[in-house]
């Protein structure tokens, strides 16, 4: 196993630009609103429309000029159906291959996002920051659900370098949520795809009710997320050679749940053959929101909500089948704290065992892997029992502690026990009255126990079995008003850096002040990321 922690190299003489705040990058909505303007126009004046064949027909894209010298045009591809809708009977069902159609497609537009409702109380506590606080920027994606949303946008660089000629490789992006939100169509692939030469690609998969309820049986197996997932790696297998890309050189990476769903992918055979690498971003199948262990019982509750809970279980499904989709995403049913109620479900099938008992049985299909972590992952664990002023207090350090074993583990024997081994483990002794110091201590025991013990027995256990396992710690963070001062690299805050953004940001997902620092950090990291991709 190796340790990524690079030397800082000197900024290179392309990227010394003037510090943000210069007029040097224009907000998102600026540059969103110069697309329709700049889009690659030719010498006749018409704007320039790449198109290529599928397997399924013929498909016309977009070429787009981004706004930095140093990164050229990109050809954009969005809204390519990778499977058939999973309307009425199709529901709660695994995804079909999509329909031929005849003449030229365009795909110069998103799709509909999956149905989803981020208006119910979110799942603060598993959701990026920037994510949970531009909602409302959020919601201007999530409109017009519809169940008809199986798509994917595929970002190709048009200048080859020189040194990286041929067939591209192929990054294909999972978004994360909390199972029951985000879509593909937030991150643009384009600066990543640019500056790194891959292709990039990103996709919606069904999200909550509709792409993870389990009635524990032959009615309703669950997963239908993550097969969906599958179906566009099979679709990117057969079709990526059309666009430029290696179908042997494919890599999955995720943030957060995304993460989660890359590191499930790699346990399932029915992934295999579809993609060669996998990068794992703060987040890991051994983490206590990954897997949901009680599919059935929030089956129920919804059941119930919507007057469906009958005895018979195929009876139910079919009655949950004849509620809309709006009806079904808008009930509001939370899980414990720490875990999931919709979510990846052990199936025998798609996840045929828990996932640790797997990772001990080398269960991996031998991918090569990277993975790591941000410094202070657990921000949202702890924000609501800081003060300003003074950390956390000793009764709310206590309380905490108390809280996270009792949702975690229940009331089991020796529970008393191990709440003092944490309090013990988790406290300065030489600084125990210090505030600060709680708060620090604090955050740290939620980021161990979520994102940093579940990565490394990650790493460790795929490691033993001979694949490559590069693992990463992220400790930088973009100078924003979203976190308080004393927060460290939250979850999610890698996520900016690995698409690029701070070459030409600020967006409006992420309002930061973005320093030459920062350009320079994103293209180590774009660096790092596309190497892996292309060599592992």
């Amino acid at each position: 196993m190796w340790l990524l922690f690079p030397q800082r190299p000197s900024l290179p003489p392309f990227l010394q630009v003037p510090e943000v705040g210069s007029g040097w990058a224009p907000p998102l909505a600026l540059w969103m609103l110069s697309f329709a303007a700049s889009a690659v126009v030719q010498s006749d004046g018409q704007v320039y429309s790449p198109t290529v064949n599928t397997q399924y027909g013929k498909l016309r894209g977009l070429r787009v000029p981004l706004p930095s010298e140093i990164l050229g045009p990109v050809d954009q591809y969005l809204g390519v159906p990778y499977a058939a809708p999973p309307v009425g009977e199709k529901r709660f069902m695994p995804p079909e291959p999509p329909s031929s159609w005849s003449g030229i497609r365009n795909a110069t537009h998103f799709s509909p996002v999956c149905p989803q409702n981020i208006h119910n109380a979110v799942p603060e506590i598993m959701l990026p920051v920037w994510f949970t606080s531009n909602l409302d920027i959020v919601a201007t994606y999530i409109q017009d659900p519809n169940e008809d949303c199986l798509y994917l946008n595929i970002y190709i660089p048009t200048e080859d370098d020189i040194r990286d000629s041929g067939a591209k490789p192929v990054m294909v992006y999972i978004h994360g949520g909390s199972y029951m939100e985000g879509t593909g169509n937030m991150i643009d692939g384009s600066v990543l795809a640019s500056y790194g030469n891959v292709i990039i690609i990103t996709l919606n998969y069904r999200v909550g009710v509709l792409g993870f309820l389990s009635t524990g049986d032959q009615a309703a197996k669950g997963n239908y997320g993550l097969l969906d997932q599958i179906q566009a790696l099979r679709w990117i297998s057969e079709n990526i050679a059309f666009f430029g890309g290696d179908p042997l050189r494919i890599t999955v990476f995720g943030s957060g749940i995304g993460a989660s769903c890359v590191s499930l992918l790699t346990l399932s055979h029915h992934s295999e053959g579809l993609f060669q690498r996998a990068i794992i971003q703060s987040g890991s199948a051994l983490s206590s929101w990954a897997v949901n262990y009680q599919p059935v019982k929030y089956t129920s509750m919804l059941a119930d909500k919507v007057g469906c809970n009958v005895l018979d279980t195929v009876d139910m499904v079919d009655c949950l089948r004849k509620k809309s989709s709006k009806e079904l995403v808008e009930q509001d049913i939370q899980p414990a704290r720490y875990h999931v109620a919709f979510g990846p479900v052990i199936d025998g099938d798609v996840i045929p065992d828990d996932p640790e008992i797997l990772m001990e049985q080398g269960e991996f299909l031998n991918y090569d892997i990277m993975l790591g972590f941000n410094q202070g992952e657990g921000l949202k664990f702890v924000e609501g029992v800081v003060d300003p002023e003074d950390g956390v207090s000793g009764s709310d350090f206590d309380y905490s502690v108390s809280n996270f074993v009792d949702n975690l583990y229940g009331y089991p024997e020796g529970k008393d026990t191990l709440r003092e081994t944490i309090k013990f483990m988790y406290t300065d002794w030489a600084d125990r009255d210090n505030g600060e110091m709680r708060r620090k201590t604090l955050l740290a025991l939620f980021t161990d126990h979520q994102w940093v013990e579940p990565s490394v027995v990650t790493a460790d256990l795929h490691a033993r079995y001979g694949s490559p396992t590069y693992f990463y710690a992220f400790y930088h963070h973009c100078q924003s008003l979203m976190k308080p001062a004393w927060s460290d690299a939250a979850h999610g805050d890698e996520v900016p850096y690995v698409f690029g953004i701070p070459m030409i940001g600020p967006t409006d997902l992420f309002p930061c002040n973005f320093s030459k620092n920062d350009v320079m950090l994103s293209a180590v990291v774009m660096t790092y990321w596309t190497n892996f991709a292309k060599t592992g």
